[in-house]
């Protein structure tokens, strides 16, 4: 029996498995990391704790599954996209890495939209410029910290930090390097005119692969240390996004991911490229080669119903904890109470800003709508509702670019409750099913290296054959038809508060500076 090891380098952790050929989980190992703020808005972390911490769960994984080393076939990775590693001429890490969560660099994203042009971000990199991105944050230690960023001899992500560790050599793949903006999407290279045009060099950048492209092998040391075989091959693997998408099986037209964690991710695959003129939503490539996708981001979606557990549900938290039950399960109790569209009960689920549609850092949160019928019930299924809402604007600017929505594959905490895939089956008109999968992108990662190996041919062979719908919710005609003029009403709400948001936005910074 032949296995493969999937490595998720994640922000709150790092996750190894272990998977046979035939997708049987044979181990799982975790190791949390820390989460530095320095200051507001930033957020860091060290690339060595990503190491140590690699290095520990594929020891733990291997002694767990008690398997030769020599029955490893290969091992993907993935990780969160966007952080950046800056190594010097000794290969030595220059900085800790910013990440993709951190937003201090407004100011550089401004600069970099006007060096080089709203219409060629649009031709040459496929996307905005967001906080998020990696290209703002070279800039910013450009601007910032100038015999750091004199010093940079390569740049690397964070899964490809540990590829090189792993095995010596510098590699990006495709899904990843089109999150720096600093990749050409449609020609799957780095862009030569973004690069020229902000001024970083192109020494500065790895060499690029698909997803299942071999890129090294574990060397001796290594393989030592880790309980491995020298020469095990590592493939390229994907972007966290990617991985869980072919992790649940998002590798065909008509099927699309929307994943409730803390924040709300819609993954659609294309066989093209397609991009959206207004930039409301990401093009990047996809783990599947010469393949791309569509990907729309709810900044505070299970995070909102998880503020709502938080603020208004201790009666629910106290009751939980003496039945030895999940919270969750009674918040959404109360919400069956409600009918949908909570009798004209709107909540928006800003309460982070928003990113799609409306890239607008200033919105709020808020309930619209409240009387004295309304209770708990339809406050509780109001914040599941306006969260689905918000999922849906991705989803039909994904149909405004014409694609088919037939199939809509759901994880994270919404997947968990049925009360949720019913809300969501109704708000987007379409099928909702849930999958096998449970392990995530490290999941997807391992696929990645089964199909890198030979173990499967296509990227497509290998997800029909490990990834399995273990339940459908169809969507309810008259339920859907009743959320269609909710979800107009929803629409309409933010353009109509937004001066507002502004006007509160500048009270506080207002506020912030007194103090």
């Amino acid at each position: 029996m032949r296995y493969l090891i999937g490595i998720d380098i994640g922000t709150s952790g790092i996750k190894t498995i272990l998977i046979d050929e035939r997708g049987g989980l044979a181990a799982r190992a975790f190791k949390e990391i820390p989460l530095h703020t320095p200051r507001p808005n930033w957020a860091e972390q060290d690339p060595a704790d990503w190491w140590r911490a690699a290095s520990n769960t594929v020891r733990e994984a291997m002694g767990a599954a008690g398997v030769p080393a020599e029955s490893i076939a290969g091992i993907g990775l993935s990780g969160q996209m966007h952080s950046s590693v800056l190594l010097d001429e000794q290969d030595e890490v220059l900085r800790p890495s910013i990440l993709w969560c951190d937003t201090r660099t407004s100011e550089q994203c401004r600069w970099i939209t006007e060096q080089a042009g709203e219409q060629n971000l649009v031709d040459w990199v496929s996307n905005p410029a967001l906080e998020g991105f990696t290209a703002p944050k070279l800039i910013w230690v450009r601007d910032h910290e100038t015999e750091i960023y004199d010093r940079i001899r390569k740049v690397m992500l964070p899964k490809d930090y540990i590829r090189y560790r792993m095995t010596g050599e510098y590699a990006m793949e495709v899904s990843d390097a089109a999150g720096t903006l600093l990749f050409d999407v449609r020609e799957r290279r780095w862009s030569g005119a973004m690069l020229d045009a902000i001024g970083l060099p192109a020494e500065f950048l790895p060499p690029t692969f698909e997803s299942i492209d071999v890129c090294g092998r574990v060397t001796e040391e290594v393989a030592s240390d880790m309980g491995l075989k020298p020469g095990t091959p590592v493939v390229g693997g994907g972007a966290d996004n990617t991985c869980g998408a072919v992790g649940a099986g998002i590798v065909r037209s008509g099927r699309i991911l929307a994943s409730l964690g803390t924040s709300g991710v819609v993954f659609a695959h294309t066989d093209d490229v397609r991009v959206d003129p207004e930039l409301r939503v990401h093009t990047f490539c996809h783990s599947v080669p010469d393949k791309w996708y569509l990907m729309g981001v709810t900044l505070f979606a299970g995070g909102a119903f998880q503020w709502l557990r938080n603020t208004l549900g201790e009666i629910e938290v106290s009751a939980a904890r003496m039945l030895d039950t999940d919270p969750y399960e009674l918040l959404t109790a109360q919400a069956a109470r409600a009918p949908a569209g909570s009798e004209g009960l709107v909540f928006l689920p800003y309460l982070m800003g928003e990113r799609t549609p409306h890239k607008d850092a200033n919105a709020r949160g808020a309930f619209i709508g409240l009387t004295g019928r309304h209770g708990r019930p339809h406050m509780i299924r109001s914040v599941m509702e306006g969260v689905t809402f918000a999922l849906r604007d991705s989803i039909e600017i994904m149909r405004e670019l014409g694609l088919s929505v037939a199939q809509v594959r759901c994880t994270g905490g919404g997947a968990r409750s049925s009360l949720w895939r019913q809300i969501q089956a109704d708000v987007y008109g379409a099928e909702v099913v849930t999958v096998n999968a449970e392990e995530g992108p490290a999941f997807g990662a391992a696929i990645l290296a089964a199909v890198g190996t030979g173990v499967y041919d296509t990227v497509e062979e290998a997800a029909d054959d490990l990834v399995d719908v273990v339940s459908t919710t169809e969507p309810d005609p008259e339920t859907s038809k009743s959320y269609e003029e909710c979800y107009g009403i929803f629409k309409s709400m933010y353009p109509a508060l937004k001066p507002g948001f502004d006007a509160l936005g500048g009270m506080v910074e207002k506020q912030r500076s007194r103090n």
